[in-house]
């Protein structure tokens, strides 16, 4: 059974979406404040953590600072502000969706769905050992780490998915709608907003000028695509 874990103050709505996250066949904990949620999102393994945003003491960005720097479970934002410079920032900080209350109970359970499943199919099962080189940057496949030249970059899950899909498909160019579904796996659902955040998160990490990227190319009115540039091993 899939545990999700909710970080959420206000008791009735954390309820009300535990009763639908169980009904549809999900093991539920909830925590009511940051310092709470933190400390089980830490020590604890869960398949999905559901974070509000304004909470008491730690705040839900500062929650999510803190799981990304040591975990790449799935992160769903939720919030009643609706102001873009949230979700840009949660997005940033390495979330992996957001969703603006108020929302359906149909829509919470598919998304949740949607990152887990995304999740345990990009994740599960590698047996590919091999690295993906390309000048520059290499790609350890099997335990998920990238590196710049000679350093390596701390990317949060969702920003490794993304990365390996275009480098395991150079050269072709992808619009954010297929982006999207192929590493969010929703194609209906959510905010294409997501992949562009995500797109300049992966520059800012990998790239050497960000403004003037070699490996992640824009092409205007289409999409992005990895750059023609052929791993020298995979």
């Amino acid at each position: 059974m899939k545990k999700v874990l909710i970080i959420e103050d206000d008791r009735s709505i954390a309820e009300l979406e535990r009763d639908y996250l169980e009904v549809a066949g999900f093991l539920v904990e909830i925590a009511v404040n940051g310092d709470q949620g933190l400390k089980k999102a830490l020590e604890e393994e869960y398949d999905l953590i559901l974070l509000d945003l304004m909470l008491p003491g730690i705040d839900g960005f500062e929650v999510l600072r803190k799981v990304r720097a040591e975990k790449d479970t799935p992160v769903l934002l939720v919030s009643a502000r609706r102001e873009d410079i949230d979700k840009i920032r949660g997005l940033g900080l390495g979330a992996d969706d957001y969703i603006t209350k108020p929302f359906s109970p149909s829509e919470l359970v598919a998304r949740v769905k949607a990152h887990i499943g995304r999740y345990e199919r990009l994740t599960g099962g590698r047996k590919n050992q091999d690295l993906l080189e390309f000048p520059g940057l290499v790609i350890d496949t099997a335990a998920r780490r990238v590196f710049a030249g000679d350093k390596e970059v701390n990317l949060t899950g969702k920003e490794f998915d993304l990365l390996l899909f275009l480098a395991k498909n150079p050269n072709r160019v992808f619009t954010k709608e297929e982006l999207f579904e192929r590493i969010w796996g929703m194609d209906s659902l959510g905010d294409l907003s997501t992949v562009t955040v995500h797109i300049r998160k992966l520059r800012e990490k990998i790239e050497k000028d960000p403004s003037n990227p070699q490996y992640i190319e824009t092409i205007w009115g289409v999409g992005y695509r990895f750059s023609g540039l052929w791993p020298i091993r995979d």
